[in-house]
Protein backbone atom coordinates (compact mmCIF):
# COMPACT_ATOMS: atom_id res chain seq x y z
CA UNK A 1 0.00 0.00 0.00
CA UNK A 2 1.11 3.69 -0.98
CA UNK A 3 2.53 5.88 2.11
CA UNK A 4 -0.30 7.96 0.63
CA UNK A 5 -2.89 5.41 1.14
CA UNK A 6 -1.89 4.49 4.33
CA UNK A 7 -2.09 8.46 5.60
CA UNK A 8 -5.21 8.44 4.24
CA UNK A 9 -6.54 5.29 6.16
CA UNK A 10 -4.86 6.36 9.27
CA UNK A 11 -6.30 9.79 9.48
CA UNK A 12 -9.81 8.96 8.74
CA UNK A 13 -9.92 6.55 11.74
CA UNK A 14 -7.95 9.38 13.63
CA UNK A 15 -10.12 12.65 13.01
CA UNK A 16 -13.72 11.97 11.91
CA UNK A 17 -15.22 14.04 9.20
CA UNK A 18 -17.37 16.69 9.45
CA UNK A 19 -21.33 15.57 8.72
CA UNK A 20 -21.10 18.30 5.88
CA UNK A 21 -21.60 16.31 3.07
CA UNK A 22 -20.04 13.20 4.76
CA UNK A 23 -19.39 10.11 2.58
CA UNK A 24 -20.76 11.68 -0.83
CA UNK A 25 -17.70 13.96 -1.95
CA UNK A 26 -14.68 12.09 -2.11
CA UNK A 27 -12.71 15.51 -2.16
CA UNK A 28 -14.48 17.25 0.41
CA UNK A 29 -14.03 14.31 2.84
CA UNK A 30 -9.92 14.49 1.98
CA UNK A 31 -9.83 17.99 3.06
CA UNK A 32 -11.47 16.86 5.60
CA UNK A 33 -9.28 13.86 6.62
CA UNK A 34 -5.92 16.18 5.79
CA UNK A 35 -7.49 19.27 7.42
CA UNK A 36 -4.84 20.33 10.41
CA UNK A 37 -1.52 17.63 8.95
CA UNK A 38 -0.90 18.37 5.68
CA UNK A 39 -1.80 21.33 3.09
CA UNK A 40 -2.36 20.36 -1.00
CA UNK A 41 -0.03 22.21 -3.63
CA UNK A 42 -2.08 24.06 -6.15
CA UNK A 43 -1.56 26.44 -8.82
CA UNK A 44 -4.31 28.31 -11.14
CA UNK A 45 -4.06 27.76 -15.25
CA UNK A 46 -4.79 31.44 -16.18
CA UNK A 47 -5.29 32.27 -20.04
CA UNK A 48 -5.18 30.79 -22.85
CA UNK A 49 -7.56 28.26 -22.13
CA UNK A 50 -5.63 26.67 -25.41
CA UNK A 51 -3.14 26.11 -22.99
CA UNK A 52 -5.08 24.92 -19.58
CA UNK A 53 -1.84 23.36 -17.98
CA UNK A 54 0.56 25.75 -19.11
CA UNK A 55 1.29 26.26 -15.22
CA UNK A 56 0.68 23.38 -13.96
CA UNK A 57 3.46 22.24 -16.20
CA UNK A 58 5.63 25.35 -15.06
CA UNK A 59 5.35 24.13 -11.56
CA UNK A 60 6.86 20.47 -12.51
CA UNK A 61 9.53 21.66 -14.43
CA UNK A 62 10.71 23.91 -11.95
CA UNK A 63 10.02 21.56 -8.61
CA UNK A 64 9.92 18.16 -10.41
CA UNK A 65 7.19 17.83 -9.08
CA UNK A 66 3.26 18.48 -9.80
CA UNK A 67 0.57 20.14 -7.65
CA UNK A 68 -2.05 18.46 -6.39
CA UNK A 69 -4.82 20.85 -7.20
CA UNK A 70 -5.77 22.04 -11.10
CA UNK A 71 -7.27 25.08 -11.27
CA UNK A 72 -9.27 26.20 -14.39
CA UNK A 73 -11.36 29.49 -15.50
CA UNK A 74 -14.42 29.60 -18.06
CA UNK A 75 -12.76 33.45 -18.30
CA UNK A 76 -14.23 36.30 -20.48
CA UNK A 77 -12.48 36.71 -24.06
CA UNK A 78 -13.81 35.24 -27.50
CA UNK A 79 -10.79 33.07 -27.90
CA UNK A 80 -10.84 31.79 -23.98
CA UNK A 81 -14.95 31.11 -24.59
CA UNK A 82 -14.17 29.34 -27.77
CA UNK A 83 -11.74 26.87 -26.08
CA UNK A 84 -13.82 26.42 -22.35
CA UNK A 85 -14.05 22.66 -24.12
CA UNK A 86 -10.40 22.26 -24.02
CA UNK A 87 -10.43 23.42 -20.17
CA UNK A 88 -12.90 21.02 -19.42
CA UNK A 89 -10.81 18.57 -21.27
CA UNK A 90 -8.03 19.11 -19.17
CA UNK A 91 -9.97 19.36 -15.47
CA UNK A 92 -10.80 15.27 -16.76
CA UNK A 93 -7.38 14.21 -17.54
CA UNK A 94 -6.44 16.36 -14.39
CA UNK A 95 -9.16 14.75 -12.30
CA UNK A 96 -7.85 10.79 -13.72
CA UNK A 97 -4.49 11.55 -12.41
CA UNK A 98 -5.44 12.39 -9.06
CA UNK A 99 -5.67 16.00 -8.98
CA UNK A 100 -8.42 18.11 -6.90
CA UNK A 101 -10.31 20.22 -9.55
CA UNK A 102 -11.34 23.74 -9.07
CA UNK A 103 -12.92 25.57 -11.84
CA UNK A 104 -13.40 29.61 -10.96
CA UNK A 105 -15.51 32.48 -13.87
CA UNK A 106 -14.18 35.64 -14.33
CA UNK A 107 -17.60 36.26 -15.85
CA UNK A 108 -18.52 39.13 -18.09
CA UNK A 109 -21.30 41.70 -16.62
CA UNK A 110 -24.47 40.82 -17.42
CA UNK A 111 -25.34 44.89 -18.17
CA UNK A 112 -23.42 44.52 -21.07
CA UNK A 113 -22.09 42.09 -23.78
CA UNK A 114 -20.18 39.10 -23.96
CA UNK A 115 -17.43 38.64 -25.02
CA UNK A 116 -15.86 41.84 -23.19
CA UNK A 117 -12.45 42.99 -21.87
CA UNK A 118 -10.70 42.96 -18.29
CA UNK A 119 -11.39 46.67 -17.61
CA UNK A 120 -14.95 47.68 -18.17
CA UNK A 121 -15.71 43.92 -18.61
CA UNK A 122 -14.71 41.95 -15.11
CA UNK A 123 -14.09 45.35 -13.73
CA UNK A 124 -17.22 46.84 -13.65
CA UNK A 125 -20.00 48.70 -11.87
CA UNK A 126 -23.58 47.86 -11.91
CA UNK A 127 -26.41 50.60 -10.60
CA UNK A 128 -28.39 49.57 -7.40
CA UNK A 129 -31.27 49.64 -10.21
CA UNK A 130 -29.64 46.94 -11.73
CA UNK A 131 -28.73 44.94 -8.68
CA UNK A 132 -32.11 45.19 -8.10
CA UNK A 133 -32.99 43.58 -10.88
CA UNK A 134 -30.28 41.17 -11.83
CA UNK A 135 -31.59 39.79 -8.31
CA UNK A 136 -35.28 39.20 -9.30
CA UNK A 137 -35.97 35.79 -10.72
CA UNK A 138 -37.44 36.56 -14.28
CA UNK A 139 -36.24 40.07 -14.71
CA UNK A 140 -34.49 41.24 -18.34
CA UNK A 141 -31.38 41.37 -16.31
CA UNK A 142 -31.62 38.04 -14.37
CA UNK A 143 -32.54 36.52 -17.79
CA UNK A 144 -29.37 37.58 -19.69
CA UNK A 145 -27.30 36.35 -16.47
CA UNK A 146 -29.04 33.12 -16.12
CA UNK A 147 -28.09 32.54 -20.13
CA UNK A 148 -24.87 32.65 -19.45
CA UNK A 149 -24.61 30.27 -16.58
CA UNK A 150 -26.46 28.15 -18.73
CA UNK A 151 -24.22 27.91 -21.17
CA UNK A 152 -21.33 27.59 -18.30
CA UNK A 153 -23.64 24.80 -16.51
CA UNK A 154 -23.27 22.42 -20.07
CA UNK A 155 -19.91 21.99 -19.31
CA UNK A 156 -20.00 21.12 -15.52
CA UNK A 157 -22.94 18.83 -16.50
CA UNK A 158 -20.05 16.98 -18.82
CA UNK A 159 -17.65 16.63 -14.91
CA UNK A 160 -20.75 15.06 -13.41
CA UNK A 161 -21.34 12.69 -16.23
CA UNK A 162 -17.81 11.52 -15.91
CA UNK A 163 -18.50 11.66 -11.91
CA UNK A 164 -15.39 14.46 -11.58
CA UNK A 165 -16.59 16.44 -8.10
CA UNK A 166 -15.38 19.99 -8.54
CA UNK A 167 -14.30 22.87 -6.44
CA UNK A 168 -16.40 25.47 -7.77
CA UNK A 169 -15.60 28.92 -7.10
CA UNK A 170 -17.86 31.70 -8.73
CA UNK A 171 -18.00 35.16 -7.69
CA UNK A 172 -14.79 35.24 -6.12
CA UNK A 173 -13.81 37.75 -3.38
CA UNK A 174 -16.70 38.72 -2.94
CA UNK A 175 -15.81 41.65 -0.93
CA UNK A 176 -13.81 43.36 -3.93
CA UNK A 177 -15.95 46.03 -5.31
CA UNK A 178 -14.17 46.27 -8.54
CA UNK A 179 -15.70 43.22 -9.79
CA UNK A 180 -19.07 43.73 -10.98
CA UNK A 181 -20.51 41.09 -8.66
CA UNK A 182 -18.39 42.21 -5.53
CA UNK A 183 -18.70 45.16 -2.84
CA UNK A 184 -22.28 44.87 -2.17
CA UNK A 185 -22.23 43.63 1.45
CA UNK A 186 -25.41 42.67 3.44
CA UNK A 187 -28.27 39.67 2.86
CA UNK A 188 -29.48 41.45 -0.32
CA UNK A 189 -26.43 42.12 -1.82
CA UNK A 190 -23.35 39.87 -3.19
CA UNK A 191 -24.35 37.20 -0.93
CA UNK A 192 -28.06 37.23 -2.70
CA UNK A 193 -26.82 36.56 -6.21
CA UNK A 194 -24.49 33.96 -4.81
CA UNK A 195 -27.15 32.56 -3.16
CA UNK A 196 -29.46 32.80 -6.04
CA UNK A 197 -26.43 30.92 -8.40
CA UNK A 198 -26.43 28.02 -6.05
CA UNK A 199 -30.04 27.41 -5.73
CA UNK A 200 -30.43 27.58 -9.51
CA UNK A 201 -27.63 25.23 -10.22
CA UNK A 202 -27.80 22.60 -7.83
CA UNK A 203 -31.75 22.52 -7.41
CA UNK A 204 -32.89 23.48 -11.66
CA UNK A 205 -29.47 21.85 -13.43
CA UNK A 206 -29.19 18.94 -10.72
CA UNK A 207 -25.36 19.85 -10.52
CA UNK A 208 -24.75 17.74 -7.46
CA UNK A 209 -21.02 17.29 -8.11
CA UNK A 210 -20.19 20.79 -7.39
CA UNK A 211 -17.99 21.72 -3.93
CA UNK A 212 -19.20 25.38 -3.18
CA UNK A 213 -16.53 27.51 -2.30
CA UNK A 214 -17.20 30.98 -0.29
CA UNK A 215 -14.11 33.29 -1.58
CA UNK A 216 -13.03 36.72 0.06
CA UNK A 217 -10.07 39.01 -0.37
CA UNK A 218 -7.69 39.96 2.78
CA UNK A 219 -8.45 43.28 2.49
CA UNK A 220 -7.71 45.09 6.16
CA UNK A 221 -11.79 44.91 6.69
CA UNK A 222 -11.70 41.40 6.89
CA UNK A 223 -12.80 40.96 10.39
CA UNK A 224 -16.22 42.78 9.35
CA UNK A 225 -16.28 40.99 6.12
CA UNK A 226 -16.26 37.54 6.98
CA UNK A 227 -19.91 38.28 8.40
CA UNK A 228 -21.00 41.22 6.09
CA UNK A 229 -20.30 38.75 3.07
CA UNK A 230 -21.03 35.28 4.49
CA UNK A 231 -23.73 33.03 2.83
CA UNK A 232 -25.95 31.22 4.70
CA UNK A 233 -23.78 27.83 6.08
CA UNK A 234 -25.82 25.56 3.79
CA UNK A 235 -24.58 27.35 0.73
CA UNK A 236 -21.03 26.62 0.81
CA UNK A 237 -18.88 23.69 2.03
CA UNK A 238 -14.94 25.17 1.49
CA UNK A 239 -14.05 28.86 2.93
CA UNK A 240 -10.87 30.41 0.42
CA UNK A 241 -9.27 33.64 1.64
CA UNK A 242 -7.17 35.16 -1.34
CA UNK A 243 -3.90 36.64 0.08
CA UNK A 244 -2.27 40.01 -1.30
CA UNK A 245 -2.28 42.29 0.61
CA UNK A 246 1.31 43.25 1.94
CA UNK A 247 0.88 41.84 5.56
CA UNK A 248 1.22 38.47 4.00
CA UNK A 249 0.39 35.50 6.08
CA UNK A 250 -0.42 37.51 9.39
CA UNK A 251 -1.59 35.26 12.21
CA UNK A 252 -4.59 37.96 12.86
CA UNK A 253 -6.08 36.93 9.14
CA UNK A 254 -5.45 33.30 9.82
CA UNK A 255 -7.79 33.22 13.13
CA UNK A 256 -10.25 35.65 11.82
CA UNK A 257 -10.72 32.50 8.50
CA UNK A 258 -10.26 29.90 11.78
CA UNK A 259 -13.62 31.54 13.79
CA UNK A 260 -15.40 32.55 10.54
CA UNK A 261 -15.47 28.66 9.13
CA UNK A 262 -16.99 26.98 12.27
CA UNK A 263 -14.82 23.82 11.56
CA UNK A 264 -15.15 23.46 7.84
CA UNK A 265 -12.46 22.96 5.31
CA UNK A 266 -10.42 26.62 4.36
CA UNK A 267 -7.47 26.96 1.70
CA UNK A 268 -5.83 30.05 0.01
CA UNK A 269 -7.63 30.48 -2.66
CA UNK A 270 -5.07 33.24 -4.46
CA UNK A 271 -2.45 34.36 -3.73
CA UNK A 272 1.57 35.49 -5.45
CA UNK A 273 3.82 35.51 -2.58
CA UNK A 274 3.47 31.67 -1.33
CA UNK A 275 3.43 30.65 2.26
CA UNK A 276 6.79 28.80 3.45
CA UNK A 277 7.18 25.37 5.73
CA UNK A 278 7.56 27.92 8.66
CA UNK A 279 3.38 29.51 7.88
CA UNK A 280 1.98 26.44 7.21
CA UNK A 281 3.53 24.81 10.41
CA UNK A 282 2.34 27.34 12.55
CA UNK A 283 -1.29 27.47 10.69
CA UNK A 284 -1.58 24.01 9.24
CA UNK A 285 -5.61 24.42 8.74
CA UNK A 286 -5.15 25.81 5.66
CA UNK A 287 -6.42 22.69 3.20
CA UNK A 288 -4.23 23.87 0.20
CA UNK A 289 -3.10 26.92 -1.71
CA UNK A 290 -3.41 27.93 -5.16
CA UNK A 291 -0.82 30.24 -6.31
CA UNK A 292 -1.30 32.38 -9.32
CA UNK A 293 -0.28 31.43 -12.07
CA UNK A 294 2.98 33.62 -13.30
CA UNK A 295 2.51 35.97 -10.31
CA UNK A 296 4.60 33.06 -8.40
CA UNK A 297 6.96 33.11 -10.45
CA UNK A 298 7.30 36.65 -10.27
CA UNK A 299 7.26 37.02 -6.64
CA UNK A 300 8.95 33.87 -5.28
CA UNK A 301 12.81 32.64 -6.32
CA UNK A 302 12.75 29.24 -7.73
CA UNK A 303 14.79 28.32 -4.47
CA UNK A 304 11.15 29.19 -2.50
CA UNK A 305 9.10 27.50 -5.00
CA UNK A 306 11.00 24.31 -4.97
CA UNK A 307 11.38 24.33 -0.77
CA UNK A 308 7.79 24.80 -0.39
CA UNK A 309 6.74 21.67 -3.12
CA UNK A 310 9.43 19.56 -0.77
CA UNK A 311 8.12 20.42 2.29
CA UNK A 312 6.92 17.44 4.65
CA UNK A 313 4.00 19.16 5.33
CA UNK A 314 2.98 19.98 1.64
CA UNK A 315 1.15 16.97 -0.54
CA UNK A 316 1.61 17.22 -4.36
CA UNK A 317 0.05 15.26 -6.94
CA UNK A 318 2.72 12.33 -6.41
CA UNK A 319 1.32 11.83 -2.90
CA UNK A 320 -2.60 12.06 -3.89
CA UNK A 321 -5.23 8.68 -3.36
CA UNK A 322 -6.68 9.20 -6.37
CA UNK A 323 -10.06 9.33 -7.21
CA UNK A 324 -10.99 6.70 -9.99
CA UNK A 325 -10.21 3.40 -7.43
Amino acid sequence: MKTSACLFLFLLITYPLSAQKRNTYKVLNYLNVILGKKTLSGTHNREPNARPARWTDKVNETTGHYPALWSGDFLFQQDNINNRQLMIDEAVRQWQKGAVVNIMWHACNPAQTEPCGWKGGVLSKLTDAQWAEITTNGSPLNKVWMSRVDEICIYLQQLKDKNIEVLWRPMHEMNQGDFWWGGRPGPQGTVKLYQMLHNYMVKQKKLTNLIWVWDVQDFKTLATDVTAYQPEAAYWDVAALDIYDKSGYADEKYNIMLKAVKGKPMAIGECSKLPDEEVLMRQPKWAFFMSWSELAFQDNSVEQIKALHAAPNVLNLDKMPGWTK
